[in-house]
């Protein structure tokens, strides 16, 4: 049976992150729910030149053209959609990704603020103890950041900071975003084969 994964982006820097495991979730067959927010909309701008659609349908049929020949299955949600699975724990995702994370949406979540459906349905993954991940993109971190990481730490998220390993010599950004991504994989126990891991390379027979 396939993961249901419930993925946010937000407006931090690092949406490549975030596109990118979109794509490898619907590669491995998993059912994706994914969130979006406005900020996020400017960022995928700035750092892709890609147009985020307003409507959360238009954002759907994008992404489904765009990776029609993947097996996975793709639902967009808006920010005050309420009527969303995500939104109650009757039917919470297997497992959360925020990626990126922005430090208001980090806040938000450790504080248990719910405002939107991105903060609700981090708040539903953590109640019903399931897995919840987050990108946070800044640096450096201020007493704030680090105090509400270890706040959502203690509660049981796992914080993922995108600080890529070069011990494989990365030759392009993208193998830089692949390791990432691959980090965030193995928290979802989801296979993958973006890179070798560590101590594979080089094995002889």
């Amino acid at each position: 049976m396939s993961k249901t994964v419930c993925l946010a982006f937000t407006g931090a820097s690092g949406l490549p992150y975030g596109v990118r495991l979109l794509e490898c979730l619907l590669a491995a067959g998993c059912r994706v729910q994914l969130l979006y927010s406005q900020a996020a909309q400017i960022v995928a701008k700035q750092e892709m030149d890609l147009e985020l659609p307003s409507r959360p349908q238009e954002v759907a049929a994008y992404f489904r053209q765009r990776h029609a020949d993947l097996p996975g299955r793709l639902e967009v949600y808006g920010r005050e959609e309420w009527f969303a699975p995500v939104a109650s724990g009757s039917n919470p995702p297997d497992a959360m990704v925020v990626c990126p994370c922005s430090m208001g949406t980090l806040a938000a979540i450790a504080q248990g603020l719910s405002d939107n459906l991105i903060e609700r349905a981090a708040d539903v993954v953590l109640k019903e103890r399931r897995p919840l991940v987050l990108v946070p993109r800044e640096t450096p971190f201020s007493a704030i950041h680090l105090e509400n990481m270890l706040r959502l730490s203690r509660a049981g998220a796992v914080i993922l900071p995108p600080n890529p390993g070069f011990y494989h010599h990365p030759q392009s950004v993208q193998e830089i975003v692949d390791f990432v991504v691959a980090r965030i994989l193995d928290q979802l126990a989801v296979p993958h084969r973006l890179m070798a891991r560590w101590g594979e390379a080089g094995e002889e027979g």
